[in-house]
């Protein structure tokens, strides 16, 4: 008897909630573009092309059912410059949709690196090559128009949200809209997520202290209220160094919280000791027996960024534990035992993923 009623709801779940049952989301760091990127990656006729950079990592990010990834630059179309004004060829978003990334967060301190005509020509450039974007807008309109931003991956219906705590001193000349850390809007933001149907809610925050392996008392308080009005992830960056992970509880909405201070670099030409590298994290949403959303489980695994050299005229990002033998081998050692450090005291529930990623 007991047995006919578990297939019996077994069956039922599937009609009513599809046949996923499961979903698997993935998340990266800061994509910056460097000087050093751009000019390793121009090419003999003017072009620029990022063949090879993702190569290592995209069997992983193409294996889940969606990927973020923060893009810390503007695709301002023509005088393309790196660090302290940045500016991308519209190929560095190309490479990262072929990698496997789908969503681009564009709420960062450099946003407004191109004033509001680079908000708005990325926008345009991301939305003519299929890849969806939460952070900027290009007015008022156009932000009410696209929140709440709720993606259905496999039945679950997932928002996502992305706030800066500012933009280097550069203020909205005319009518973009760059979406700044504030409590009051962020709320708004989440109550009308909910309201359209939101099961699971992500926030994205550009937070913290750059270089700082431990989050501050902004980012902890940050955190505790985003947990409080019921969002399921948190996820971080502008540090470029990681910072910890913790799978929290939430007493006031009885369900599992996955919270990442910060996940680092996911490329860049930074060369201290712990900006080499960053991480990328999974986590597994599953339906429990009422059919609720809920968290599953969370991972983590580090990759470093290796400079140009013979195997590669490219910047290319590889997992660290592919990286056996090479010029950057100690400094890679050096990045991955300070992380490993700050994770295994500060981690809650967040373990190293060390599977290999096969190159398809």
């Amino acid at each position: 008897m007991i047995t006919l009623f578990v297939s019996l709801f077994i069956s039922l779940s599937s009609l009513l909630f599809g046949e996923h049952d499961s979903v698997e989301l993935v998340f990266a760091g800061d994509a910056m573009q460097h000087t050093a990127q751009l000019n390793a990656a121009k090419t003999s006729n003017g072009t620029y092309s990022f063949e090879g950079c993702f190569d290592a990592i995209t069997p992983y990010v193409q294996a889940a059912d969606y990927a973020v990834v923060n893009l810390e630059t503007p695709i301002g179309g023509g005088n393309y410059s790196g660090y302290p004004m940045f500016c991308a060829p519209d190929s560095y978003s190309i490479a990262l949709k072929n990698a496997g990334f789908d969503l681009m967060l564009t709420a960062n301190n450099h946003a407004l690196d191109r004033r509001d005509k680079g908000v708005k020509r990325t926008l345009d450039i991301l939305d003519q090559q299929g890849l969806e974007h939460v952070g900027t807008y290009r007015n008022k309109a156009d932000r009410e128009k696209a929140l709440p931003f709720i993606k259905d991956i496999n039945g679950f219906k997932i928002a996502f949200l992305n706030y800066t705590y500012g933009t280097n001193g550069i203020t909205v000349q005319n009518d973009v809209v760059v979406d700044y850390i504030n409590k009051t809007e962020i709320k708004k933001d989440i109550t009308e997520a909910r309201a359209n149907g939101a099961e699971v809610i992500c926030v994205c925050m550009h937070w913290g202290v750059e270089y700082v392996l431990l989050p501050n008392a902004q980012q902890k308080d940050l955190a505790d209220f985003l947990t409080e009005q019921g969002v399921d992830l948190i996820v971080g960056g502008h540090p470029h160094v990681i910072q910890p992970m913790e799978m929290r509880w939430s007493k006031t909405h009885n369900k599992k919280v996955f919270l990442i201070y910060s996940l680092g670099n996911l490329i860049s030409n930074m060369t201290t000791k712990d900006t080499r590298g960053g991480a990328l994290a999974k986590v597994k949403l599953v339906r429990d027996e009422n059919g609720n959303p809920a968290i599953d489980s969370a991972s983590y695994r580090l990759v470093f960024t290796l400079q140009p050299g013979s195997n590669s005229k490219n910047f290319r990002i590889i997992p660290v534990e592919d990286y056996t033998s090479g010029p950057l081998k100690s400094n890679c050692d050096v990045f991955v035992n300070n992380a490993e450090k700050i994770f295994n005291k500060h981690n809650i529930d967040v373990p190293r993923d060390t599977t290999s990623i096969r190159v398809k």
